[in-house]
């Protein structure tokens, strides 16, 4: 194959590539229609083409086994700027497209339009994460942006759906023309991310090439005093397009006229010679201007573009300036390694790659570099057309065939598009269509072929196409087994069957209607046979029924007739068919009937048949139903009546009664047999008659003697024959009466009862307890009855007995209070007062000794007396000696302190009987009672200190006596004040700026332990005292920042829990601090051992618990190493036990028990053990019960604070 022959640079006028697409927006905004280029590596590209002439004028130069392409200087006519073959454009993307991020979901789609027709590409970009609306460009070719093509046959359309937050972009192109064919390119840009698409438009019936075009029309923008205004200007660079012939102008080299005109003049060509896009002429000449640099590195550079066939050789040469320089070879930015694909060759300053066996991959951008210097180039791989060498045949087929169209192309697996009527196939998992490929045979497959199959189907190839018809019939339809008419009974299963000759679909009407498919309704399909199946057949089902197969002109009818026996509906009646009416109301009893045909209703009673007319007692038929009147219904008007129904397909018969009901008889009137404080009891007899249907209940009213007005007792109907009426005034006479009430409506009201009072006796006394017993008497007190009543209280009666007069020794309970009530005889109870008491106390007097006594209380009022209290017990005659106790206060439990001057007032209960004797001491000595005031009570004693002095401290014991029971218990009382200064405070040494100070404790503390000192120092100039240290605890410090050069004096405060003493020991001498410092000699201390064994700092102390409320037991202990705490009760350790809770918090250690009992009194120990000893304290525990009433025998016992009733 020859060598393809190249020209020389000056020769070449190729455009050079116009902005990158990163050009400001503003040339799209002003209408500009610049020309763009993919990259900016690629300005050194030219358009590879070569006119013929030119050709043969450069001669050729054979090779021997190899095939060189050099670019020619301009395009052949079938090719266009920027369009180069398909495969190389696709290899590209997809080789950049690897490299990016993807944002289109949905690519545009390579596509066929003829002449004149319309075709629409879409884009689709999903813009979940995305803030704003991405940037889309579309582009002819490699370079020629589209944007400002818009107009009358070319369309951009950009849509947001909210939904589905995705944007969808259209470019359509309007009545395509056969220029408009070639490779489009759609670029999607959002920041920093970027995605793209190649796709190919063939437009088919394409007509012949057309002469050059003039380097001018390339930037003349279409639509500008042009007949084709708004066109696609697809050619705009040496691309073959339909002009109009314009006027013969001669030849001008416009791009000669550039280079040499000044920038001024650049405006005044491009008008005389109908250059619009003046700028993008210059930003080429540029380019031109800067191409024609020579380099330093390079005497001869590669050309701008090569191009080969697909399979062939390509050879790239280079010629250094200087030899020595190193050179590589790169393919689309990768070096390029020799290989069996790639051949270097050194022949003095040339360097020479060799490319065999070109492939479409191959088709790419290379460059070379020699030092800082580099040179480019773009090979153009071409790849031969692929022809049908066998045509398409029309085809006839039969439907529901299978239809095979076949073609054959010139080479093996080679890219083949199917058509149907102009519209591309794309086989999918649920098509009937798919393609076989057999080498070079390709086979279109139709399974199942339906008469929407008639069409015409096209193969293309990317060098031919071949199409055929194909035409799609029925087959012959026979009814092989028609429909049948039926009659079928209500609820019965209808099913129409049919067979015909054919396997097809088809469809039922009913009535001229389309029959939908329900649960009830089914239609099946099996083969040739058709059915249609209704279960339980209803009235609406009946018809006209028709199947029509689908294809065809053939309807299969049938009739089908739904009959029905008469049915009398009693749903709605009772369980025995009875209908109750009231006397006087008209009654309409419509009964439901069904039946098909319609029944025909006839009405009797006693064999007498009820006529329709406008009597009183009437019939009324209805469609659906048949109606009994009865006007104004009266009680003779009850009885059986007949309903009959007859139609062709039976007969029905059914008995209905008829009750007529009214409203009942009034009551007798009532009689009131028992009567309270404010209420009372009455009783009524039923009514003699009813009125037919059963009493529900009675209504109750009263009123005063004295009104007319009546007030309703109930709202709720009373079913028994007995009420109780309350909520009256004591003394007020009142009247009662009856209403009965049926299903029908309320009586009239009986008789008015005779007049009655309410009037009641008081509810027994509360509380009745003993105050007091002696050896002859019983004193007993109570409380008032909790309900008095409009009649007053006159008075008690207190009664007794004595144990050995009871007759039987069982007592009842009573269901008020609770309490024992003995069974005696009125006979036995003796009246302790002979007149009425109105006081709730009373003493019972001249009772032998040691008997047992029953003691009652009763209330009386003018309504007599009320029902007895009784005491729970028999009573002992006998003055009963208890032993005294003394209750601590808990505060007194401790140490009792006070401050000098201040009162003490001390309140110690105790208990016991007789009135005990009371003995205090102080210190063991007998107390003065000239300075502290003792008063005794029969339940307390009082200790009072008006001013309390020092001398008043110490340890007071009292001694409660009972007879021979003694109870003791002792307070610890003192009496603190301030404490005295210090004894001496010494200058022990002065050094630098520090001063040592000792001093001794004070001698008067206060009665109270030392807390700590206060330190103050002054200076001998001003002597005004500054506190240096405060609340001090040790009897030694050093007070350090002294000023030096002064003379200073110190003194020192003492302080207990009441305060600083009044006075200060001072220095006798003074510290001076002096200048000159001198050395200070650190002491040797010793080293202090802090190990101790363990020691209870605060103990325990007796404890008074009440029951049911918890209980704590506090005690301090130190000791070091901690020692370990041990509980005891009873000398037993306590483990894990829930009623106790044990705490330990900086020494102090307590016991909790929850919820005491009596059972839990007893002696308590606290166990401390360290390494150095052990040490135990015990305390005693005493768990009380509290009576809210008497405790017999014996005396109740209160807390702290009640009082006695």
């Amino acid at each position: 194959m020859p060598e393809p022959t190249k020209k020389e640079e000056n020769e070449v006028l190729a455009p050079a590539p116009a902005s990158p697409p990163e050009e400001p927006k503003k040339e799209k905004e002003a209408g500009t229609a610049t020309i763009t280029e993919p990259k900016k590596e690629k300005e050194a590209r030219t358009a590879p083409a070569a006119e013929p002439k030119k050709e043969k004028e450069a001669g050729t130069a054979p090779a021997k086994d190899e095939e060189e392409a050099t670019p020619p200087s301009a395009l052949p006519p079938e090719w266009s700027i920027g369009e180069p073959p398909a495969g190389e454009e696709q290899d590209k993307q997809q080789n950049a497209n690897s490299q990016l991020s993807t944002l289109l979901v949905e690519k545009p789609q390579s596509g066929t339009v003829k002449v004149g027709e319309n075709i629409t590409f879409i884009a689709k970009v999903k813009a979940e994460d995305l803030l704003k609306k991405p940037t889309i460009k579309w582009f002819k070719g490699k370079w020629m942006d589209l944007a400002s093509k818009a107009g009358k046959h070319l369309q951009l359309k950009e849509t947001f759906e909210r939904h589905s937050r995705v944007y969808t972009f259209e470019m359509q192109i309007i009545q395509a023309k056969e220029n408009f064919a070639g490779n489009y390119r759609c670029e999607v840009t959002y920041k920093d991310k970027f995605d793209s698409c190649s796709f190919d438009l063939e437009v088919l019936e394409s007509t012949g090439t057309t002469p050059n075009i003039d380097i001018r029309s390339a930037f003349k923008r279409s639509g500008e005093g042009q007949d084709d205004a708004g066109e696609l200007d697809f050619s705009g660079l040496l691309k073959r397009r339909e002009v109009k012939q314009q006027e013969e102008q001669p030849e001008v080299d416009v791009w000669e006229l550039l280079k040499n005109a000044k920038p001024s003049e650049y405006e005044k060509i491009a008008f005389q010679y109908g250059i619009t896009d003046l700028r993008g002429m210059l930003r080429r000449l540029k380019r031109m201007r800067r191409v024609e640099k020579k380099s330093a590195a390079f005497a001869r550079i590669l050309d701008p573009a090569y191009q080969i066939d697909k399979g062939g050789r390509v050879r790239f040469v280079v010629e250094l300036a200087d030899p020595k320089l190193e050179v590589k070879w790169y393919k689309n930015g990768q070096e390029i390694r020799p290989s069996t694909k790639y051949i270097f060759e050194h022949k003095g300053c040339e360097r020479i790659m060799f490319i065999n066996n070109c492939s479409l991959t191959d088709d790419a951008e290379y460059y070379v570099t020699a030092g800082d210097e580099k040179c480019s180039t773009e090979l153009f791989v071409r790849e031969p057309p692929v022809m049908v060498t066998k045509q398409l045949e029309d085809t006839k087929a039969y439907c529901g065939e299978r239809v095979e169209l076949e073609c054959e192309v010139s080479e093996d697996d080679a890219n083949v598009k199917w058509f149907k009527n102009g519209e591309e196939i794309i086989p999918g998992p649920r098509s009937r269509y798919f393609i076989k490929v057999e080498g070079k045979k390709h086979i279109l497959v139709i399974e199942g072929a339906t008469k929407a199959d008639t069409a015409e189907y096209s193969v293309m190839t990317t060098g031919g196409q071949s199409s055929a018809k194909l035409n799609v019939d029925l087959k012959p339809l026979k009814v092989l087994t028609p429909l049948t008419d039926q009659t079928v009974n209500l609820g019965k299963e209808i099913c129409l069957k049919c067979e015909i000759s054919e396997n097809i679909s088809g469809k039922w009407t009913k009535n001229g209607l389309p029959v939908q498919e329900t649960d009830r309704l089914k239609v099946v399909h099996k083969g040739r046979i058709h059915k249609l199946v209704i279960a339980n057949a209803l009235t609406e089902d009946e018809g006209d029924y028709v199947f029509t197969p689908d294809a065809y002109n053939i309807t299969v009818p049938a009739k089908v007739h739904v009959v029905d026996p008469p049915k009398i509906i009693l749903d709605g009646l009772d369980a025995d068919n009875t209908v109750t009416v009231i006397a006087g109301s008209k009654l309409r009893l419509e009964i439901p009937i069904s039946g098909e045909p319609p029944p025909k209703a006839l009405w009797s009673r006693s064999d007498k048949a009820i006529m329709e007319g406008s009597g009183r007692i009437r019939a009324e038929s209805y469609p659906g139903s048949s109606t009994l009147v009865i006007d104004v219904a009266e009680r003779d008007d009850s009885g059986v009546y007949n309903i009959s129904l007859k139609n062709e397909a039976g007969e029905a018969n059914a008995n209905i009664k008829i009750k007529v009901v009214d409203i009942p008889d009034p009551p007798v009137a009532p009689s009131v047999t028992d009567v309270g404080d404010d209420w009372c009891i009455m009783n009524w007899e039923p009514p003699v008659y009813d009125g037919g249907s059963p009493i529900l209940g009675y209504f109750i009213e009263r009123k005063k003697k004295q009104s007319s007005r009546w007030m309703r007792l109930n709202f709720d109907l009373c079913k028994e024959t007995t009420f109780e009426p309350k909520k009256m005034i004591e003394g007020v006479a009142y009247e009662v009466r009856i209403f009965a009430v049926n299903a029908v409506g309320i009586s009239k009201p009986s008789m008015p009862s005779k007049p009655f009072v309410p009037l009641a006796v008081t509810s027994p006394p509360t509380l009745l307890t003993v105050d007091s017993v002696t050896d002859t008497t019983v004193t007993m007190k109570w409380r008032p009855p909790d309900h008095i009543g409009a009649a007053g209280l006159d008075g008690y009666v207190l009664e007794y007995c004595f144990e050995g007069s009871l007759k039987s020794t069982s007592a009842k309970q009573s269901d008020e209070n609770g309490e024992a009530a003995y069974d005696l005889p009125a006979d036995d109870w003796i009246v302790a007062n002979t007149e009425l008491i109105e006081k709730t106390k009373f003493t019972i007097t001249g009772l032998p000794t040691d008997a047992r006594i029953f003691v009652r209380v009763k209330a009386v009022n003018a309504a007599g007396a009320s029902e007895p209290k009784y005491y729970s017990q028999p009573i002992l005659v006998k003055e009963i000696i208890e032993a005294p106790k003394i209750r601590i206060p808990r505060h007194l439990k401790q140490t009792y302190i006070r401050r000098v001057g201040e009162a003490i007032n001390l309140v110690i209960p105790f208990q016991g009987k007789p009135r005990p004797e009371l003995t205090w001491k102080k210190d063991g000595a007998e107390i003065d009672k000239n300075q502290i005031n003792i008063r005794n009570s029969e339940t307390d004693t009082i200790v009072f200190i008006r001013k309390a002095e020092r001398s008043h401290s110490g340890k007071y014991d009292l001694q409660v006596k009972v007879e021979k029971f003694v109870e003791t218990a002792s307070i610890d009382i003192q009496v603190v004040d301030r404490p005295g200064p210090p004894q001496v405070v010494k200058i022990d040494d002065v050094w630098g700026e520090n001063v040592a100070l000792s001093w001794t404790p004070p001698r008067d503390d206060g009665n109270a332990a030392i807390t700590g000192y206060t330190i103050q120092k002054a200076d001998k100039k001003s002597m005004e005292w500054f506190t240096v240290i405060e609340h001090y605890h040790r009897t030694n410090a050093t007070i350090s920042e002294l000023v030096i050069g002064n003379e200073y004096y110190f003194r020192v405060f003492s302080e207990n829990m009441c305060g600083l003493s009044e006075d200060a020991t001072m220095t006798k001498e003074s510290a001076v601090i002096a200048k000159d410092g001198k050395i200070y000699k650190n002491p040797v201390y010793e080293d202090f051992d802090f190990t101790e064994a363990p020691m209870f700092t605060q103990p325990l102390v007796n404890t008074y618990a009440i029951a049911g409320y918890n209980a704590t037991l506090n005690c301090s202990v130190r000791g070091n190493p901690k020692p370990k705490i041990t509980w005891m009760k009873n000398k037993v350790a306590i483990v894990d036990d829930p009623r106790y809770r044990m705490f330990s918090n900086q020494g102090v250690c307590t016991l909790e028990i929850r919820k005491p009992s009596p059972y839990d009194g007893g002696t308590y120990c606290c166990k401390a053990v360290n390494n150095l000893g052990t040490v135990e304290i015990e305390c005693k525990l005493e768990v009380k019960v509290i009576y809210q009433g008497v405790n017999t025998p014996g005396q109740p016992v209160f807390l702290e604070g009640q009082q006695q009733l």
